[in-house]
């Protein structure tokens, strides 16, 4: 059986986009999340180091601009997994998800449901990605994906014990609902945890968004939920 892993779940408040300070902002902003966390794993929204800025430029792992954030990492025991746009060796684009250690970055998941404006730009992620952390197994996902129940059949067919979106969503009730109604059917579909982090206040493009980062146990039940304004943490045991 797996071990148990800490996780948090941070919405932090995002840098104005597009300033030469940014990204710098808002590793500072991530690496206080991950000393205030306290957990094994501290997961971050979509675009969470840019913010939803589609023309924000592509962020390359070996940025200094990340050495917060690593040294954060280092000084915890923490993973984080942080959003960014970044580009591969042959110039394709991807909206990915980075793994933040204290021994450096890494790019482990590429978004495969691009929609909208993202198209425009983007490269779709062509496979579903298993990050392993002390034994559990975390299916990756980004935003649309996790809108996508066929998403979560590619990604739990590998075998994983929570599936892990980092998103963003709309300040509406609307939105809100759909967002709960997402978590909860991929956690009753499949028999694993969801873990949300997702956007609050301003993010890029968007002047609001949904907040109600959380966790919803194997079966569908919400266990726990941040509110919605920006700033907020919240951690859980997965057994």
């Amino acid at each position: 059986m797996p071990a148990s892993l800490t996780v948090a779940v941070a919405q932090p408040v995002c840098e104005e986009p597009g300033r030469p300070d940014t990204v710098s902002g808002n590793a500072a902003r991530h690496a206080a999340a991950v000393r205030e966390a306290g957990a094994r794993l501290v997961v971050f929204p979509e675009l969470s180091l840019t913010g939803y800025d589609l023309t924000a430029p592509a962020l390359d792992p070996a940025d200094a601009r990340l050495s917060p954030l690593i040294a954060a990492c280092a000084e915890t025991g923490a993973t984080a997994l942080a959003g960014a746009p970044a580009a591969d060796a042959d110039g394709r684009e991807y909206i990915v998800t980075m793994a933040v250690t204290g021994e450096g970055v890494s790019v482990v998941y590429r978004k495969m449901r691009l929609h909208g404006e993202e198209l425009n730009r983007f490269t779709a992620g062509d496979a579903p990605v298993v990050l392993e952390l002390d034994g559990v197994r975390l299916g990756l996902a980004i935003c649309a994906d996790a809108a996508d129940p066929t998403h979560a059949e590619e990604t739990a067919a590998l075998g994983i014990d929570a599936y892990v979106a980092s998103t963003l969503y709309g300040p509406s009730p609307e939105s809100a609902a759909r967002r709960d109604e997402h978590l909860g059917a991929r956690a009753a579909a499949h028999g694993v945890w969801s873990v949300l982090s997702t956007s609050a206040g301003a993010s890029g493009d968007f002047p609001a968004t949904s907040g109600g980062s959380g966790f919803w146990a194997p079966g569908g039940a919400p266990v726990a939920q941040a509110g919605t304004a920006p700033g907020g943490l919240v951690r859980a045991e997965l057994p």
